[in-house]
């Protein structure tokens, strides 16, 4: 196995560079950004330096990046509320944006639709009937949609119209029961 070289330790033009390629390559919150220039400067003051003037040219901005994320984890994935944001708090992005964000891209959305819709691409044969009988189908159905970040209600809403045994689904699960979304 080959040894990585040791990066070099930039100044501040050579992190204001290297934070516009990352950049460039990868939209991040200043949060994501901010840990991957404190690996590569010479001198860790340089770092806000370049933060602030990312900022300034409108480089860097985690309300857009909120919305951006947030727009194509829903348009693309189809995952639910819990699970967006979730994935931008692991993005470091600041709550009040990452709330915001997901507030105005839900707005107009009806979760049992949702559901139904996740179901229709990403469950095929849940979608298709073909586990009539097994409610463990139902049942790891369910696991996936809590992952997935819908609601416990909407869910068991869906889930009644596809379970073998719709009446097993009246009540939710106790909470510490749930699978971490």
């Amino acid at each position: 196995m080959r040894s990585r070289k040791p990066q070099m330790k930039l100044d501040e033009d050579g992190l204001m560079g290297y934070a516009v390629r990352s950049l460039a390559d990868h939209a991040s919150s200043s949060e994501e950004l901010r840990t991957k220039l404190r690996r590569r400067a010479a001198n860790l003051a340089d770092i806000e330096k370049v933060i602030s003037r990312l900022m300034e040219l409108n480089y860097l901005d985690d309300r857009r990046f909120a919305e951006m994320y947030t727009a194509v984890r829903l348009g693309n994935d189809g995952f639910g509320k819990a699970r967006i944001l979730q994935d931008l708090r692991l993005k470091r992005v600041p709550g009040e944006f990452a709330e915001e964000a997901i507030a105005r891209a839900f707005e107009d959305k009806n979760e049992d639709e949702m559901v139904a819709d996740y179901i229709g691409r990403r469950m095929p044969s849940v979608a298709a009937g073909d586990h009539k009988g097994d409610d463990r189908k139902i049942a790891a159905a369910y696991r996936k949609l809590r992952r997935a970040g819908f609601s416990t209600n909407s869910i068991l809403t869906v889930l009644r119209k596809y379970a073998a045994h719709p009446e097993m689904l009246d009540e939710p699960p106790p909470e510490d029961e749930l699978p971490d979304v």
